[in-house]
């Protein structure tokens, strides 16, 4: 296996890694900001405002998005069964 290859399967694992990974922090992202500006305009300084609403939105997404996460790294998982021969050869 040439240093060419193990850099050609990091860059598509990272890749693969960032596609499933986008969506959550996302909207992760995007709630935390909502939730922060709601917080300084109405001068509530809990934790717990933000943090539920966070970890219920990450579940919510988790479990919406969980057959299209188990098809793409399925997908990759045979993409790279299929090109086995390459790497070892």
């Amino acid at each position: 296996m040439t240093p060419d290859m193990v850099t050609e399967l990091l860059r598509h694992l990272l890749r693969e890694a960032m596609v499933i990974a986008a969506p959550v922090l996302v909207v992760t992202a995007l709630l935390s900001f909502a939730l922060s500006l709601l917080q300084t305009l109405t001068s509530l300084q809990e934790q717990s405002l933000t943090t539920v609403p966070r970890l219920a939105a990450v579940a919510v997404i988790l479990l919406a998005g969980l057959p299209w996460f188990l098809h793409r790294m399925a997908d990759y998982t045979r993409l790279l069964i299929s090109d086995l021969h390459r790497y070892l050869g």
